[in-house]
């Protein structure tokens, strides 16, 4: 397999075909009633899948993932509201649109749909037209939706096929999110930090597609013409990903995880504090296991010796003291899972 494609599950997203039909789950206990929805959504263009119990629409669900669900409440097995809540407490499908179609009307009925998060209602008897307008309106959300998961994808894609080609990185992507994220915690960052630094950990030098495989490969010491050319990639990095709104909080992850506490990194010379933490937090974890890595030009060194080399960088001014000994307490408690230590 690809190496991208198999990291790619850190940034999930969906390859949708935008010329496909949509599909549509309808899923109530009443033949005749999915039958007529039937007739009414294959009538203008959409592709339809059917459940009959609660049980049945959360396995076709897995088998076929709809972009669109239109849910009974009173069904055998598992209730609506049962499958709504479980389907959207799932990352891959909390953003399917759900639309609970039940006989029910009362307002309590509707309370215990939004609270299990469905997306819009419709009362038997409905209205074609009604029904229609609604499924458009969702199907035209979820599509911008998937176009935004599919952008962050690709994106993905060029920061792991960076990695690929140099074959001393493979999982170095992996390792920087996962002992990021570890960082995170320890310091009980919230979930955007959180989420920014386990996308930081592929996204970080996504910037370097700018740069020639030449530069990038070379085994021996680069000049001081071609480091200026490297010196670049985080600029190009950001400029590729702040299109994306989704990928704001990563942004200063991109942009200064090569700064340096006593103001000596690059590109905008930050002091100290005035380096973001989550992009602090990346810098530490992405030196740790270069220096953990084996390269042409030198052999992987032992953990206990590339804390040794981080801890005496922090004395220079270079490193967030607390972000190393953290990382340390991490290592030392946990183990790093590499094969070969």
């Amino acid at each position: 397999m690809n190496r991208s494609i198999a990291h790619g599950a850190i940034l999930p997203g969906l390859a949708c075909d935008p010329n496909a039909p949509a599909s549509i789950l309808v899923v109530d206990d009443m033949p005749d009633n999915v039958a007529l929805i039937r007739a009414h959504l294959t009538m203008n263009g959409y592709h339809v899948i059917e459940a009959f119990d609660g049980a049945q629409a959360l396995r076709q669900v897995a088998d076929h993932r709809p972009d669109l669900i239109l849910l009974d409440v009173m069904m055998p097995i598992l209730d609506g509201y049962e499958v709504c809540r479980r389907l959207k407490g799932e990352a891959a499908t909390i953003l399917t649109p759900i639309v609970i179609v039940s006989a029910l009307s009362d307002q309590e009925d509707r309370i215990r749909g939004i609270d299990a998060g469905a997306d819009d209602f419709l009362t038997k008897p409905f209205d074609r037209t009604e029904l229609l307008a609604r499924v458009r309106s969702l199907l035209r959300v979820k599509r911008y939706t998937d176009e935004l998961d599919h952008a962050e994808t690709v994106i993905g894609s060029l920061a792991l096929g960076v990695e690929a080609k140099d074959p001393y990185t493979e999982g170095h992507c992996a390792r920087l999110a996962r002992y990021s994220v570890r960082v995170g915690e320890t310091l009980t960052l919230n979930d955007g930090p959180l989420r920014a630094l386990r996308q930081g950990g592929v996204l970080h030098d996504v910037g370097k597609v700018g740069i020639p495989d030449a530069i990038l490969n070379k085994p021996g010491k680069l000049t001081e013409e071609e480091m200026d050319i490297v010196r670049e990639h985080p600029l190009i990095g950001e400029r590729i990903c702040s299109p994306l709104k989704s990928l704001r909080g990563v942004l200063p992850i991109i942009r200064h995880h090569h700064e340096r506490f006593d103001g000596s990194g690059y590109p905008d010379r930050l002091r100290g504090e005035e380096i973001p933490l989550i992009a602090r937090i990346t810098s530490v974890v992405d030196v740790y296991d270069a220096l953990r890595t084996q390269r042409p030009y030198k052999p992987a060194l032992p953990a206990e010796k590339a804390l040794e080399i981080l801890r005496e960088e922090t004395k220079k001014g270079w490193w967030d003291g607390q972000v190393v000994e953290i990382l340390a307490h991490i290592v030392s408690t946990n183990g790093e899972g590499r094969s070969g230590d």
